[in-house]
């Protein structure tokens, strides 16, 4: 039984992370989280958008995941859940428009349940009307209409801005996610013990946008130090992602996704210095096992015994490194091949969100899987997250 239960209220071109990125964060700490979109029932699904800045005078779009709805607004109870989380994107203009969403934000304000709200979903809470002689931030767009609602602005400095006032919890961007979820974590009444892990994330140009993105901010707002690397580039650089998307085609569909930025250097880097390994899958791994440093790298974590969590593709990896004989894990079907050859036991990922440990690796089949992966992985760290 979840330790705590909560609403994630969803729409049609959502921001594709501000989606994800919490709703998986917090399912691996234990939190249940129903996600719902008026209109729309569980199975359905939700249409995401990609925003990032480009360098042009405001920030691009493209369109991100197709979200799986796992709830129908229509049968929602308030009482039920113990918080709100409300990512942005452009699914907050509307919304913000469905006295629906606005009755179910007030009765969440009204009853002092703690409230998460990002970007431009703050649009929302300014229609509810909850806002008044509240200190808040959002997207910078958006403070016209708080400061018309009566808010409290504060601006944002940087896009990892976020603010606290009482039972609200506001972020400017999906750049602040890690404190963002650690602060709505808080306002649950929770708490994080062994936290104080340095993982290393390694990195290259179209790994799977989700695979990277979902655990690395989950790690953070933990409180762990994780950095992210990437052969032949430097801190400040960026790799393109790839969405990989189940869309009824024989295979996976791929698509643009953000630019994720790294905040460390590959060369020079004392990889000792790590007390874990994380490797996103997508097509990077097929380039970055072809990679003599890459392979000593994964080697080395894992013959000293160090964590190492592979996902999807990331498992070509390892099997070039000759470092899963006689292990047991799985990986995306298509590394079947890959892993069997390299002298492991396949385990059949069914359903295709399970993950597994053999000492100490974890392993999941592809993004569905970010909940066990992550949760996993912090097992093996030492990581606990507990409600009051």
């Amino acid at each position: 039984m979840a330790a705590k239960r909560v609403l994630l209220l969803c729409g049609d071109y959502m921001e594709d992370y501000e989606a994800m990125v919490p709703f998986q964060a917090l399912q691996a700490y234990g939190v249940s989280v129903d996600a719902a979109c008026p209109g729309k029932k569980a199975g359905d699904a939700c249409r995401t958008a990609v925003h990032q800045p480009t360098g042009h005078q405001t920030y691009a779009e493209s369109k991100g995941h197709n979200f799986a709805l796992n709830a129908s607004f229509d049968e929602l109870d308030v009482a039920a859940y113990d918080g709100l989380v409300i990512p942005g994107g452009r699914a907050p203009e509307y919304l913000a428009m469905d006295e629906k969403v606005l009755d179910l934000v007030r009765k969440f304000s009204e009853s002092k349940k703690p409230i998460a709200s990002v970007c431009h979903g703050q649009l929302i809470l300014a229609a509810a009307g909850v806002v008044r002689k509240r200190t808040c931030t959002a997207y910078p767009a958006v403070k016209p209409v708080l400061v018309a609602a009566g808010a409290k602005w504060e601006e944002a400095d940087t896009m990892a801005k976020c603010v606290v006032d009482g039972n609200l919890v506001t972020a400017a961007a999906y750049d602040g996610h890690p404190e963002f979820i650690s602060l709505f974590v808080k306002a649950l009444g929770g708490t994080v013990s062994g936290s104080d892990k340095r993982i290393l994330f390694l990195c290259g140009d179209y790994m799977e946008d989700y695979e990277v993105m979902v655990p690395f901010q989950s790690l953070q707002a933990l409180g762990c130090h994780v950095d992210a690397v990437c052969p032949d580039k430097s801190v400040g650089d960026k790799c393109a992602t790839a969405i990989h998307d189940f869309e009824g085609d024989q295979t996976y569909s791929e698509k643009p996704g953000h630019d994720f930025p790294l905040n460390a250097s590959f060369d020079g880097m004392d990889f000792s210095r790590y007390d874990a390994l994380v490797i996103p899958g997508g097509r990077a791994p097929e380039y970055l096992a072809l990679d003599d440093r890459v392979l000593r790298l994964a080697k080395g974590f894992m013959d000293g015994g160090k964590p190492v969590a592979s996902i999807c593709h990331g498992q070509q990896i390892l099997s070039a490194a000759g470092v899963l004989q006689g292990r047991k894990c799985t990986a995306y079907p298509a590394v079947k091949l890959n892993v069997v050859l390299a002298g492991a036991t396949w385990l059949e990922p069914d359903p295709i969100h399970r993950c597994f440990t053999d000492g100490n690796l974890v392993t999941g089949a592809a993004w569905p899987a970010h909940p066990e992966f992550v949760s996993q992985l912090m097992a093996l760290l030492g990581i606990k997250v507990s409600f009051a």
